[in-house]
């Protein structure tokens, strides 16, 4: 059964720093915020989204550990987008002088700041459009390159501001970071 996650509607009843508080009081429970402030619920992944989600961030932070060129985070982290979203990519990437130009109070809460580079992996419950709208959304604040990875179909789908979606119709295949992440490849297969 496709869905998307549960809307509540709390338009501007907390500022940034009681939401925060709110997600740390709450810390069992996966929340975003869209940029409306109304509360999103998210369900916990399954175990093949987050595997498959975990083999990319951990080729993601093989890469920048070599190239230092900046920090990687996982589907935990909250960040604060221009839109007044707060959103947790499955897995994120920041260039270093983005991220070092943040205060540590910054960085300790929902960082006031989009990645350069996002991926989200579609799980048998997640509605298609919603990620869509959702990949849209990162492109729109400021992502440099987003990939939205649907295991169901084996398909991928790459975002880039001012640039046409492509779609990758099999896992047969090699992503590349292009500019954004220079050298970087992650090849398919690893996930099928």
């Amino acid at each position: 059964m496709m869905q998307t996650p549960v809307l509540i509607k709390m338009g501007d009843l907390m500022t940034d720093d009681e939401f925060f508080t709110f997600c740390q009081m709450n810390d069992t429970l996966d929340f975003e915020r869209d940029s409306n402030r109304n509360i999103i619920f998210m369900s916990p992944t399954g175990s093949s989204t987050g595997n498959t989600s975990s083999t990319v961030l951990g080729e993601i932070y093989f890469w920048n550990k070599l190239s230092q060129l900046g920090y990687c985070f996982d589907s935990s982290t909250g960040f604060l987008m221009p839109n007044d979203a707060v959103r947790s990519p499955d897995a994120a990437w920041i260039q270093k002088h983005r991220w070092e130009v943040l205060s540590d109070e910054e960085k300790e809460k929902f960082a006031p700041i989009c990645p350069d580079f996002v991926v989200e992996v579609r799980s048998k419950t997640d509605s298609l459009k919603y990620l869509q709208e959702k990949m849209a959304e990162y492109i729109a604040n400021g992502c440099q390159l987003g990939w939205l990875i649907d295991r169901l179909e084996e398909k991928v789908y790459i975002y880039r501001p001012q640039k046409e979606l492509a779609v990758v119709e099999s896992f047969d295949q090699q992503l590349s970071g292009e500019d954004i992440l220079p050298e970087f490849v992650f090849d398919l297969k690893l996930i099928q």
